[in-house]
């Protein structure tokens, strides 16, 4: 076990210090990944903090069984915690435009409607405004997006599942993903008997012996290659 391995086993133990000592020692990584998100009316400090939760975020969850380089498990991490942030940032800050001239063409729709005994048209209501016509339109779309999220799709056991509720689920599925595919990598990296040692030891639950026995080689044979293709995997990590 390496020293960057034997940090994370601690951290995930709950030693704090060994948690601090990786996250300054990884802070390299924060910087790298803030880069590519600079000039998006977000100041790099505030990217680097965001960012420093993902790092922590992959520190508790990374997996030392999967035999991957921690850098490699904890960029897609950083950068999702980013992404996600500049996401909502926006999303708040332009729904909230948009939602209060939704809800003032709805009171001047609703005092027309009582004038008038009619419904005003999008042209009339945005030129009393002083809006423009697909500004307007935008508005009453977001408005109804975000009112959306927060509905109820699926109700059991006394609480209530919004799609809200769904989205951030989704956010451990794209964790799940992103190890396939790292793992899906590395195993087309390997030739037909390592990739297959290694899919009946550590895929099907089998022995050394048992694969020995299906491949006609003896156990000490599937012992050695099996130590070779993972320190070879590791180092292509």
């Amino acid at each position: 076990m390496d020293r960057t391995e034997e940090l994370i086993y601690r951290s995930q133990e709950g030693d704090k210090t060994a948690r601090e000592e990786l996250v300054k020692e990884n802070m390299g990584l924060i910087h790298h990944v803030v880069k590519r998100f600079l000039g998006r009316g977000v100041e790099a400090e505030d990217l680097f903090q965001i960012g420093a939760i993902g790092l922590v975020k992959a520190v508790d969850r990374f997996d030392l069984s999967f035999g991957v380089r921690f850098s490699t498990y904890a960029v897609p991490m950083i950068a999702g915690e980013i992404k996600r942030f500049l996401r909502d940032d926006s999303m708040i800050k332009v729904s909230r435009s948009l939602k209060e001239l939704a809800g003032k063409a709805a009171r001047l729709r609703e005092q027309i409607m009582m004038e008038r005994g009619e419904e005003p048209g999008v042209e009339e209501l945005a030129r009393l405004l002083g809006v423009e016509a697909e500004e307007l339109v935008q508005a009453m779309d977001s408005s109804v997006e975000v009112e959306s999220l927060q509905k109820i799709v699926y109700q059991g056991d006394g609480e209530g599942l919004s799609l809200m509720d769904k989205v951030e689920q989704g956010k451990d599925e794209q964790e799940t993903l992103l190890r396939r595919l790292l793992l899906e990598q590395l195993l087309n990296s390997l030739e037909p008997k390592e990739r297959q040692i290694i899919t009946l030891r550590f895929f099907c639950d089998q022995t050394q012996t048992q694969v020995a026995e299906q491949l006609g080689m003896s156990q000490v044979q599937i012992s050695r290659m099996e130590k070779k293709i993972l320190a070879a995997l590791k180092k292509r990590m």
